[in-house]
């Protein structure tokens, strides 16, 4: 009953926890263009907002869709901090998008589509450094599940310098920001103002947020899997990583879909596969090499 109490207690947290982070990452970019900027507290004012307003709704599907996203990503941050099967909770992470994707199609503003089908772009430039690290974490610590990978004697970015810096895009996709926010600009001057939730409004666009605090929540959580139980260092991994994410926020314009996927790749391919190889090296070949006596 404790181990239940516990984990609802994190799956209220973790949206608490990604509004405020959401929050403070308005005030430092505020202070970066030398203005004041909002409350630390202003996306649950505006998220409360939304949820006072009524829906007005394009497409009977649109709810569905919502709904189903929203709780397939409460359900992955249930698997991840239950410590169960990363895979597991890649997959649902997935198949939350799969279902915005389907929620953009649903309207019929060309501006939805155009969003919906950089979603899908988006899914197809990040998700092999996601499945690199879970490689990489396999490699090191024999088992896929979230526990064994959190008891690990070491921290695993030690060991995975290359996964873990190849999440900084990864990260900026997912929230969403410069140069990577192809499919729901917040941004004005940009040229798809909100792109794929144009069409979305009232309590609809207000789980949107509550999904989107969700990110934060277990984006955080993922970052700090890679120092385990050194939890200082995660904290400082963490920041580091949001510092750096705001700054390319406002550092850089939006790129087009091919520098996305052509800058995404390369990294993935430098990095992500480039650690792995190395530590295939290290761990498994050279071992049997020298068991079989090849040298």
């Amino acid at each position: 009953m404790s181990g239940t109490l516990t984990l609802a207690l994190l799956l209220i947290a973790g949206p608490i926890l990604g509004g405020l982070l959401e929050g403070l990452s308005r005030i430092i970019s505020a202070r970066l263009q030398g203005r004041i900027g909002p409350p630390i507290l202003q996306p649950f004012y505006d998220a409360g907002k939304l949820f006072m307003k009524s829906d007005s709704q394009v497409s009977r599907l649109q709810v569905v869709y919502i709904t189903s996203f929203l709780f397939f990503t409460i359900f992955a941050c249930l698997i991840f901090f239950s410590g169960g099967d990363i895979l597991l909770f890649f997959f649902c992470l997935t198949l939350a998008n799969i279902f915005m994707v389907l929620a953009g199609y649903s309207s019929a503003s060309p501006f939805s589509h155009i969003g919906a089908e950089r979603e899908l772009i988006q899914l197809l430039a990040y998700e092999p450094m996601f499945i690199l690290a879970f490689v990489g974490m396999y490699i090191l610590t024999g088992s896929f599940l979230i526990k064994d990978i959190l008891a690990f004697p070491e921290p695993i970015a030690w060991k995975l310098p290359g996964c873990l810096l190849g999440m900084l895009p990864v990260i900026c996709i997912k929230l969403q920001k410069s140069p990577f926010d192809l499919a729901a600009s917040h941004h004005p001057h940009q040229e798809l103002v909100k792109g794929i939730t144009s069409d979305f409004s009232g309590r609809t666009l207000g789980l949107i947020e509550v999904a989107h605090w969700y990110k934060y929540s277990y984006l955080t959580a993922f970052i700090a899997l890679f120092f385990g139980r050194l939890w200082w260092a995660g904290l400082i991994g963490v920041g580091l990583f949001y510092l750096a994410v705001v700054f390319i926020d406002n550092a850089f314009g939006r790129f087009t879909y091919r520098q996305t996927l052509k800058i995404v790749w390369s990294i993935t391919l430098a990095l992500g596969f480039g650690n792995i190889f190395l530590l295939y090296l290290i761990k498994i070949l050279i071992p049997i090499m020298r068991t079989r006596h090849w040298w």
